[in-house]
């Protein structure tokens, strides 16, 4: 039987004030889940764990419109469980960070009282720490965006070889290559490949976010072929002829100035060195924007069409300009579904305008949802790789 909590018995139970549940309320961040007809709130213990999503999110930053967006759908047991998992990485880092301020506080300190000369090196490092707050919430923010694409495609895929595993073996790696990554993201590539890494290969992994490839670090662990590096891949920190391989994963749709990425990819690469890239078409995925825009025409899941600046149909014309020899291989998949979750959360996930306009519709939104995939969902896939040589 469900309980239900006055807003006193909630606030007093959550350790929080009756006014901020109220202006929670407000702000349309935690609606109770019903109202008497006397208009008096009543909240569940449902309503506990999306509270302390909002505390949570408030600790590391973000701001209230913010988390008014991120939390939507919160209430759903398998989006909580997620969000639960990476606030827990994002605590054990802000824990590890926490740590080695104290230990800069304890250095300086030391040298001051022993009339010392001070490291002012380690001070610039302590105020580098100190102001950790907003690379925590882009973290936050990347993690779960890249967790709600990853899930769709894992749990539902009809093609169970899985897509990192199959792009792995496209690359062909040989013993003591030496291989850069642009964009790795999280660092599945790898993570999900490492008992077939060839012996004395290097790989560079690189991201503009260092949020990002702080989550690869986790998931990849501590394995001495791997190196780290943050830096946009326009301009590849590296010398002329450096790598064997270059990859950029569904990464180059990404990057403000194409062809001056793959101008450094070329010079970074050796002769003979492989570019591999992967892409999408217009067809990949469409029934998740017809279903949106069924709902409500005015939603746009993304700003730009990523396929569109490059994709599997223009690919290997933006290609040409730097590589002679160029093939593209196909991978074979598609999803079917029949839970309205996974969707809603990849939804929600996007960089489109979908959030705001959903805002206030969430429930109607889910319930829609929950009918279009009720008996079997189709979501087609149109996913590629590009495989260049440099001569």
């Amino acid at each position: 039987m469900q309980t239900y909590y006055t807003s006193g018995e909630f606030a007093h139970k959550a350790h929080v004030s009756i006014r901020t549940i109220r202006y929670y309320d407000q702000k349309n961040l935690l609606k109770p889940a019903i109202r008497t007809k006397s208009g008096a709130r009543k909240y569940t213990d449902q309503d506990f764990a999306k509270l302390q999503q909002i505390l949570l999110l408030k600790y590391l930053g973000f701001s209230l419109s913010d988390i008014r967006e991120m939390t939507i759908g919160s209430g759903d047991e398998r989006l909580l469980l997620d969000s639960l998992q990476i606030q827990k990485r994002l605590a054990q880092q802000r824990l590890e960070e926490m740590k080695n301020v104290v230990n800069a506080i304890d250095s300086t300190s030391q040298a001051l009282k022993a009339n010392d000369q001070v490291d002012w090196n380690k001070m610039l490092d302590l105020i580098h720490l100190t102001s950790m707050n907003q690379s925590l919430s882009l973290q936050y923010k990347n993690a779960t965006n890249i967790s709600a694409r990853i899930r769709l495609h894992r749990d539902y895929s009809t093609n169970k070889e899985g897509w990192f595993h199959w792009l792995f073996k496209q690359l062909h790696l040989k013993p003591g290559m030496k291989i850069l990554e642009l964009g790795a993201g999280n660092g599945a590539l790898w993570s999900q490949n490492l008992d077939h890494l060839p012996s004395g290969v290097t790989i560079v992994l690189s991201d503009i976010s260092e949020g990002i490839l702080a989550d690869a670090k986790n998931e990849i662990g501590d394995h001495p072929q791997f190196q780290y590096a943050v830096f946009d891949a326009q301009k590849i920190p590296f010398a002329d002829e450096t790598f064997d391989l270059v990859i950029a994963n569904h990464m180059l749709f990404y990057c403000d100035d194409i062809p001056q990425t793959l101008k450094e990819v070329r010079r970074v690469l050796k002769t003979n060195g492989i570019f591999a890239c992967s892409t999408y078409s217009k067809k990949h995925m469409h029934e998740i924007t017809d279903l949106v825009q069924n709902f409500n025409a005015n939603i746009v899941l993304s700003s730009t069409n990523l396929y569109e600046l490059f994709g599997l149909d223009n690919g290997r014309k933006i290609l040409s300009s730097f590589f002679n020899k160029i093939t593209c291989h196909k991978y074979q998949d598609s999803i079917e579904i029949s839970e309205a979750t996974p969707i809603i959360s990849y939804i929600l996930s996007c960089h489109g305008n979908q959030n705001s306009i959903l805002l206030d519709h969430y429930q109607e939104f889910k319930h829609y949802v929950e009918e279009k995939v009720h008996g079997g969902f189709h979501i087609t896939k149109d996913v590629g790789c590009f495989i260049c040589k440099k001569d």
